[in-house]
């Protein structure tokens, strides 16, 4: 293999790796790397512009804006809350825009990205604690497409190819195959709300 070649192809290869992990044209800029503690201690100011994300609590709707109560996680590259249980947790924090935006989309459970300023915190019950939310006026809540959930195998647990094997080979079984569907590539929707 020639060095011209090998410089190509780990171009090429780079390049797919970024696409892979290419954060929202919405959800990009430059962000204070602050955690919802160091907001709960009083040790940021207000108006630090900041993106947070995790699993929805509770959607509420006022008469002038919504809020987002969010079981805060940690982003990947994407800017997408990292996948797994809520034992990696970073607190909770809320984030309000204006509008109404409907709790049967922005349900329980569903991951959503935020940006925007830190405005202080707002004290409410967990149970009997009182609980210090980190604020944030959002200017943009990204709503993410539900994770594939692969339970079996399209032709079931015994189904055998001889070419590949009881598992597929390498791409059909597990994650892989979970997103796409049978009617060719699946594109989940994704709510994108931005201020005007």
């Amino acid at each position: 293999m020639s060095p011209l070649y090998r410089i190509i192809s780990l171009a090429a290869l780079s390049t797919l790796l970024a696409a892979c992990a290419t954060v929202p044209k919405p959800l990009q800029g430059n962000f204070a790397p602050i955690t919802t503690a160091s907001v709960q201690q009083g040790s940021t100011a207000n108006g630090t512009q900041v993106r947070w994300g995790g699993s929805i609590i509770s959607t509420e709707p006022s008469q002038n804006a919504t809020c987002f109560y969010v079981l805060s996680r940690p982003l990947d590259d994407e800017a997408r809350p990292v996948a797994g249980d809520n034992s990696n947790t970073q607190g909770r924090f809320v984030a309000c825009r204006p509008g109404f935006y409907d709790p049967e989309v922005f349900k329980p459970g569903r991951e959503i990205t935020v940006t925007g300023a830190v405005q202080g915190t707002v004290s409410r019950k967990v149970g009997d604690y009182d609980y210090a939310y980190p604020r944030v006026e959002a200017d943009v809540v990204y709503l993410w497409p539900k994770r594939p959930v692969v339970v079996g195998y399209p032709y079931g647990p015994g189904w055998y190819d001889p070419f590949w094997g009881p598992y597929w080979g390498p791409y059909w079984g597990g994650p892989y195959w979970g997103g796409w569907g049978w009617g060719g590539w699946y594109s989940p929707r994704v709510i994108v709300v931005r201020h005007r």
